[in-house]
């Protein structure tokens, strides 16, 4: 039983600080949104194309419903118009004007307004939450995906012993279809690659891995149910290792190198120590890129991958190229991700029967939709994003004459993320679209606007139901 004094010089006990209930309306609002968005397949295969469309339109009215009176009834100058991603918001900007010279102006239209979804979405996630907000909410996020693949998986392994179709619908008797059309194949327990509830397994890997690095960075700040936390995180490795994504393993080295030197520069005091860091890193970085680059036809023969990246070399990007090389300088027109049934692309380029929706590659989809000028735009974005989160996770926070503040785990986020999105930019085109370019966005505004973790009464609350701790 609780006990406290009496004595009238004591001050009076005080609960700890609870979120109101419209604050965890709000979070509750922001985890599905974020759930919807990674796991932005799942809603596809459930509800169609045309459903899909609908569920990122309802959130992006609901999003604008919710944040358009919040903004207008505080201070026009609290939001930070001056912090916005400007080149992200540019490489939009152009999207949407691309619709003037597009060769696809309908597929212009259509995927610029679900680019404009995201990004409103992500700037709004930006504007109420904390850092600390932001990495519990991806987390709850990725508890959903893995938990409900996981169920899906042990429902069709277990109850419909048989792969299923989008909508639930299972195989037909002895008719054969290709098992790519499939949402779950039911290899749990066969030693397959498995797809979970996002229907793919290169996609299930890649969300396996966000999900490790936010539940450890949650773990590493000392995060209430640290067991649970740690039991999360053995599904993700178990998730990551099953769905057999080389694309994955190879951000996952990635992220493993970045994250040694960023604790190695955080204990360096001097700046002769960090310039030595970076040259033994650079000078390693290049050599086993060498080494990776000759030796890439065994590597990827062990990975079961063949030497052309499973076919994109010779049926994808050599296509790819050719559109792009029609028009240069400002591209085809915006179309992220390639709509289907449209006559552009419908039947242009195909894969196991199926009319292939991106380049797999981001760099030459961002060629060949919007020319050189995207490019650019583009590789500037991710450069800022680059730049800023690296040296937000490597240097001490200081806004004041107290140089001695300890580094917080959460710091490390933002760069690990953004290399993520960097290699698997190489072989896939998600991170310039929904979820990828939901992530560029958000933690380019959000480490622009803050900059520091304490700064601002919503990052001084460290975690629900503690009380709320100001910075010294």
């Amino acid at each position: 039983m609780a006990q406290y004094t009496k004595h009238p010089a004591a001050a009076p006990p005080q609960a700890p600080e609870r979120e109101s209930t419209g604050h965890l309306l709000l979070r509750g609002y922001i985890i599905l949104v974020l759930f919807a968005t990674f796991a932005h397949a799942a809603v596809y295969n459930l509800v169609g194309e045309y459903g899909a469309v609908a569920v990122l339109l309802g959130f992006l009215i609901a999003t604008l419903a919710i944040g358009i009176p919040m903004i207008a009834r505080r201070r026009p100058q609290r939001f930070a118009w001056r912090r916005l991603p400007w080149a992200a918001t540019a490489y939009t900007a152009l999207a949407l004007l691309s619709v003037i010279w597009s060769q696809w102006r309908g597929s212009t239209l259509i995927t610029w307004v679900l680019l404009a979804t995201v990004t409103v979405n992500a700037l709004f996630v930006v504007h109420v939450l904390s850092w600390n907000e932001i990495v519990r909410a991806l987390a709850s996020a990725f508890k959903w995906i893995l938990g409900l693949s996981l169920a899906i998986e042990l429902w069709v392994a277990l109850i419909v012993h048989g792969p299923i179709l989008p909508n639930f619908f299972v195989r037909p008797e002895g008719e054969e279809i290709n098992a790519h059309w499939y949402w779950v194949r039911g290899n749990l327990f066969d030693g397959d690659r498995i797809q979970g509830i996002v229907g793919n397994s290169n996609l299930l890997a890649i969300i396996s891995l966000f999900a490790i690095l936010t539940f450890g960075v949650r773990f590493a700040a000392r995060a209430r149910w640290r067991t649970t936390l740690a039991l999360w995180m053995i599904l993700a490795a178990y998730f990551l290792l099953r769905a057999g994504s080389a694309t994955a393993y190879a951000c996952a080295a990635a992220t493993g190198v970045v994250l040694v030197l960023a604790l190695l520069m955080r204990r360096t005091r001097t700046p002769g120590g960090r310039t030595r860091l970076y040259v033994l890193f650079v000078g390693g970085g290049a050599v086993l890129a060498a080494a990776v680059w000759v030796l890439r036809d065994p590597l990827l023969s062990i990975l079961g991958r063949s030497g052309d990246l499973t076919g994109r070399s010779d049926r994808i990007w050599t296509k790819v190229l050719e559109r792009a090389a029609e028009h240069p300088v400002f591209g085809n027109g915006f179309s992220s991700p390639w709509v289907p049934f449209d006559p552009a692309f419908d039947g242009w380029i195909v894969d196991h029967g199926i009319t292939v929706f991106h380049a797999h590659n981001m760099w030459l989809d961002v060629l060949m939709q919007l020319g050189v000028v995207g490019v650019v735009l583009m590789a500037l974005a991710y450069l800022s994003l680059l730049w800023r989160s690296w040296f937000f996770a490597v240097d001490r926070p200081r806004w004041d004459l107290t140089s001695d503040r300890p580094y917080s785990p959460v710091t490390l986020l933002p760069s690990l993320f953004t290399v993520v999105l960097l290699v698997q930019g190489l072989t896939e085109s998600t991170p310039i679209m929904l979820w990828g370019w939901m992530l560029l966005v958000m933690l380019t505004f959000k480490i622009k606007s803050v900059p520091l973790i304490g700064i601002g009464e919503r990052d001084r609350v460290i975690e629900h139901g503690e009380r709320a701790r100001r910075v010294p």
